[in-house]
């Protein structure tokens, strides 16, 4: 290959600057490869709830068992609680009063499924899993997911709790739509994890916005948008008004500059300018990203105050509050 004196000068300045921070430049690559130590295993998810699903995942990671498990049961602990209104059994109804759940896992191969609109399973996670697994889809949705979990030996159960119903008839005295930042009424479960083997995975189950139209979807089940994960470079999940993140494809937005050298902090900071660029009522509701890289290092950040995260590494598990745009 013939190199004029420009990119030799060049290629040397940044091969230099590399071995300083403990990074090799592949030049034929086009990529950043660390070499340091890695922090591994860690999970990370999203808001208060997160530290329950880290407790179960980290019972996976431990044992040196895999993320693609840990994720999974870590966000099914979530989804099996009714005392939580945005994730699986409890989660608030839709305007006409049904619970619909959306959910989306990927694995280190980069494998991916998701279920959407899907009624009266408890864990549309594990449906997720199987729809990756067993079939050569990626995504089911209402009728045909619903279909496809119980033939898969998943029971057909009522999700709508006493206590989300009441908070519906509650609603429906007004029957007002609007989106309020940082509560319960647009909320996610998104869990990512690096395993010991220094595999990634992640997970992402809802019941979406409280109180939306009959039949609306939101980012969760969407690769790309929701959650997306590639086992070379890292791996990201959103939470908040999922209509932001599918404008935007979020996560594969996270993932793509964390490829092109950025931290796990600086992805989320760049895509969260992304809305503020991109889209004029982005003032108006919250978004929430995390992150995790190859190495173990976790970034995250959001549109507003009020976002924040659980991590659970060799150190302990704790929450941490992210920082924000509007200030």
């Amino acid at each position: 290959m013939k190199l004029n004196r420009r990119n030799f000068i060049g290629k040397t300045i940044l091969a230099t600057a590399g071995s300083l921070i403990g990074f090799k430049y592949t030049y034929a690559q086009k990529t950043l490869i660390y070499k340091g130590k890695k922090n591994k295993p860690v999970v990370i998810s999203t808001w208060n709830h997160g530290l329950k699903a880290n407790e179960a995942a980290w019972e996976i990671l431990k044992n040196k068992g895999r993320a693609l498990d840990a994720v999974e049961k870590g966000v099914m602990a979530i989804e099996a609680d009714p005392d939580i209104l945005s994730v699986g059994l409890g989660g608030l109804p839709d305007r006409d009063g049904y619970v619909t759940l959306d959910a989306s896992i990927m694995d280190e191969t980069g494998n991916a499924g998701s279920v959407s609109f899907l009624q009266h399973i408890v864990h549309p996670i594990s449906v997720a899993r199987l729809v990756m697994e067993k079939t050569p889809h990626v995504m089911l949705a209402g009728e045909g997911a619903l279909q496809f979990a119980l033939l898969n030996g998943f029971k057909k159960e009522n999700l709508l709790t006493p206590k989300a119903k009441k908070a519906w008839e509650k609603w429906k005295k007004e029957a007002k739509y609007k989106p309020i930042i940082n509560i319960e009424n647009h909320d996610t479960i998104g869990m990512l994890a690096l395993d010991a083997d220094g595999n990634l995975s992640g997970a992402c189950t809802t019941s979406g916005l409280a109180y939306k139209m009959h039949g609306r979807v939101g980012d969760s089940p969407i690769i790309g948008a929701g959650i997306y994960v590639d086992n070379e470079v890292g791996a990201a999940v959103a939470t908040g008004m999922g209509e932001l993140v599918m404008k935007t494809l979020g996560s594969f937005l996270i993932v793509e500059f964390m490829r092109n050298g950025l931290s796990p902090q600086q992805a989320c900071e760049k895509a969260i300018n992304r809305i503020k660029q991109k889209l004029p009522n982005y003032k108006n509701f919250q978004i929430g990203y995390l992150a995790l890289n190859k190495t173990g290092e976790t970034g995250a950040y959001s549109l507003h105050k009020g976002f924040n995260y659980a991590k659970y590494d060799k150190k302990n598990n704790r929450m941490i509050e992210v920082d924000y745009l509007l200030k």
